[in-house]
């Protein structure tokens, strides 16, 4: 049994990475993807992960197998196929570490999963099934990821919803609406940026978005607030959960990192999603808020997520 099996993209993060002696922009290759981010967050805090999806069979699809295998995340349901390329995204730095993407997926293989390429087993054989939205941009990987939550949710899996907007992906900002909304009603708990509350809920302030996801169904929902923290929701209570104050350099997966974080802390409490209270989710967060403070200190996605054993120093623990 997995604790977090998730479907999604599996890219090359080209991370600028300081300048040539022509001065020319250098980039550093680096493994990335907002679900398989999550997945290793996860699994360097202990939970037994898996992942489905396809990279191309070439250079970097090979390296980016092999940085699953070395994070401990499970690559049954990874396809190497001969007739796409690896995605690729190139990944500008502000000197405040936010990030300007250039995707290089025309088609990337990530977009090319069909349906009848799932492992079905590791399906009905998870704790949690995890999903983002760039799933959702393109066909067939769009209705590959639609039937895998209808078959985890009816194995009895918890549905986990991260929906991560990238204008560039969509060919309009209303089909990104669209199909990032349409997954709200089979989430059980999600993570959702500030920046992104708009977008799924047409509201900007956290409490009154997270009515809009609540009333569709969603019982746990954290909203990511950058160095402030997080905002979370159970039921009618919320909280505000402070950041740990870090030495951002590159925020390249501090939102996976805070939500794997987050979920492998709840499934090691044992608790059942309807016995969660706000003081479990605000525990939850702070253990999240810790694991991303850390992420951020390190350059790229995969590489950066920390170790357990960092995670409880952060905590204290």
């Amino acid at each position: 049994m997995y604790d977090i099996v998730s479907l999604g993209e599996l890219l090359i993060d080209f991370t600028e990475s300081g300048r040539s002696p022509s001065g020319m922009r250098l980039f550093e290759q680096n493994a990335g993807g907002a679900v398989t981010n999550l997945l290793c967050a996860a699994a360097q805090c202990g939970a037994k992960t898996g992942y489905i999806g396809k990279v191309g069979a070439d250079m970097h699809g090979a390296f980016l197998k092999q940085s699953l295998v070395n994070a401990g995340v499970d690559v049954r349901g990874l396809i190497e196929a001969n007739d796409v390329f690896t995605t690729l995204a190139f990944v500008a730095l502000q000197p405040s570490g936010e990030r300007e993407f250039s995707f290089a997926r025309k088609p990337g293989a990530d977009t090319q999963l069909r349906s009848d390429e799932v492992d079905a087993d590791m399906l009905e054989h998870t704790r949690v099934f995890h999903t983002g939205s760039l799933s959702l941009t393109q066909e067939p990987v769009r209705s590959a990821t639609y039937e895998a939550i209808d078959r985890a949710k009816a194995a009895g899996a918890i549905i986990s919803y991260d929906p991560n907007y990238r204008a560039s992906l969509w060919s309009s900002k209303d089909e990104a609406i669209h199909y990032m909304r349409s997954l709200i009603s089979t989430a059980d708990i999600m993570k959702v940026s500030d920046e992104e509350l708009p977008l799924l809920t047409g509201e900007t302030e956290p409490e009154q978005a997270t009515d809009v996801l609540l009333d569709q169904g969603v019982k746990l929902v954290a909203v990511t607030l950058g160095a402030k923290g997080a905002f979370i929701r159970v039921r009618s209570e919320s909280r505000l959960v402070p950041g740990f104050r870090s030495n951002a350099i590159d925020t390249t997966g501090a939102g996976d990192a805070f939500f794997g974080g987050f979920l492998c802390r709840f499934l090691s409490s044992g608790k059942v999603l309807k016995d969660v209270s706000l003081e479990d989710a605000a525990d939850y967060a702070r253990f999240g808020n810790a694991t991303a403070s850390l992420c951020v200190e390190q350059r790229g996605g995969i590489p950066a997520m920390p170790a357990l054993k960092d995670v409880l120093n952060r905590l204290g623990q």
